[in-house]
């Protein structure tokens, strides 16, 4: 029996392209998921069968080595987080919250800032640029890797593939950031629709309808993702969202009580490194908001 991947899910429809090449196959998933209350994702590994009229059913659907929920796909290991320089402008408060879910979802994470060529003859184009340059500078020294990218000059684009090879990457950010615009430049031929950001409201309409997989030149495939209305943090434990800042989890086996929340506590090993400097206040400030975000939620439930 075939193998494949699933590269598109629509209209309960499972669109598998095969390990052995050759044309995408049409699927219906056999009846034996739904009495399981199983679905088959995207990005799922899978044995398939084609049928007489051409199309085929998904009959088996091999071990994943991980699962989201909001974006649908499966065995994702890479979330590469986009964000602009400029219309929108870089929001690090944005990109923590983002951060908070990528990392508990357990996937690792790379930042790619886009729109480096809007910057030329932009207002305040000095001051934008230098704080870019201190957000590259604070994410790099927590252990995270940063591309700077111009879709219309091609710009880091190379260096983007090679991230991205080996990897199934989801695509994610705000609206208007210029996804779509980069799979475009990274995937000669893919045309995806993209939608200027607007002058009048400064954010995006977000262009993409459902989830489906790009196989990127060099190997690798990426889903460009309907974008993230809300991200809840009720899905996590109080105690998790100090874990999902990396300084922070390194730092927190060196204080005294178990359970920190790195807000109170005599010696906590994260205030301690803050007092000296070593933790970035805008990475504090946002843990702290968070905080606060999951307990006013807590309290409404």
């Amino acid at each position: 029996m075939p193998v494949g991947t699933i590269v598109k899910a629509l209209s309960g429809y499972y669109y598998v392209q095969g390990d052995e090449g050759g044309s995408r196959v049409q699927c219906r998933a056999r009846g034996i998921f739904k009495k399981r209350g199983e679905s088959p994702l995207v990005g799922d590994r899978v044995a398939f069968a084609e049928t007489e009229n051409g199309e085929g059913t998904v009959d088996e659907i091999l071990p994943r080595s991980t699962a989201l929920i909001r974006p649908p796909v499966a065995n994702a290991d890479l979330a590469v987080l986009v964000f602009s320089v400029i219309r929108p402008e870089l929001n690090l408060q944005l990109l923590d919250k983002f951060l908070v879910h990528i990392e508990h979802a357990g996937l690792d994470a790379l930042l790619v800032l886009t729109k480096a060529d809007a910057l030329e003859g932009a207002d305040e184009a000095e001051r934008i640029r230098g704080d870019v340059d201190a957000a590259c500078r604070l994410y790099e020294s927590v252990g995270y890797r940063v591309i700077v990218t111009s879709s219309r000059r091609q710009d880091g684009l190379d260096l983007l593939r090679a991230e991205l090879h080996g990897h199934v990457s989801v695509f994610a950010g705000q609206s208007g950031v210029g996804k779509s615009s980069l799979l475009n430049a990274l995937v000669p031929g893919l045309a995806l629709e993209t939608n200027e950001i607007s002058e009048k409201l400064g954010r995006g309409k977000h262009t993409t309808r459902h989830v489906e997989l790009v196989q990127v030149p060099g190997g690798g495939f990426v889903a460009d993702t309907p974008g993230f209305s809300q991200l809840d943090f009720q899905e996590l434990g109080v105690e998790e969202i100090g874990s999902c800042f990396r300084e922070f989890r390194a730092l927190a086996s060196g204080c005294k009580f178990r359970g920190c929340t790195h807000t109170h506590e005599p010696h906590c090993a994260v205030l301690q490194a803050r007092a000296r400097g070593e933790i970035a206040e805008s990475r504090y400030r946002h843990y702290t908001e968070f905080m606060t975000e999951w307990k006013e939620k807590a309290r409404r439930y």
